[in-house]
């Protein structure tokens, strides 16, 4: 299966695309998308924009995102949601399934602590995926989002029985 998984955020949007059968991983791209202007509305119809990109480029089964948390300043957490919902958008309007995880499931995944650094989330992703490539941070929580998906949903077909 491909999965697409974004890390969303107002200036700077990080993707991933991996192959995964639930068990072994391969890292196809990942990228972020970094926007230009600075009107705000601008801003979402890049973000929309640069994932309708990775789908039509990559074309991914599903797509994984990062919930939003609540931070301290409400103002960026909203921010964020708007950011959040142009990539969201983006995969519902090519008509992919879009599936959710907290910050600290994404975490507790891949680490093995939902209180883990996000340095030590990349640790972990290039471990996992063999990337020897630099990555910004923004791109590698966008494949741990990726990842988590993949083994939730191998995870969730052997709790049914299927696998």
């Amino acid at each position: 299966m491909r999965i697409l998984g974004i890390d969303p955020g107002s200036r700077v949007t990080g993707f991933g695309v991996i192959d995964s059968d639930g068990r072994q991983s391969r890292h196809v791209c990942s990228g972020c998308i970094r926007t230009e202007s600075k009107d705000f509305s601008a801003r979402l119809g890049e973000i929309y924009l640069g994932i309708q990109s990775v789908v039509n480029d990559h074309g991914p089964e599903e797509v994984a995102v990062e919930q939003v948390f609540m931070a301290a300043n409400a103002a960026s957490a909203l921010k964020l949601g708007h950011a959040r919902g142009a990539a969201v958008t983006a995969a519902v309007v090519a008509g992919l399934p879009v599936f959710e995880y907290t910050p600290r499931a994404v975490k507790q995944a891949l680490v093995g602590t939902g209180a883990a650094e996000k340095e030590q989330v990349q640790h972990m992703i290039r471990l996992l995926l063999g990337a020897r490539q630099r990555m910004s941070l923004d791109e590698s929580d966008a494949l741990a989002v990726a990842l988590c998906h993949a083994h939730s949903a191998v995870n969730a077909l052997r709790l049914r029985g299927v696998r």
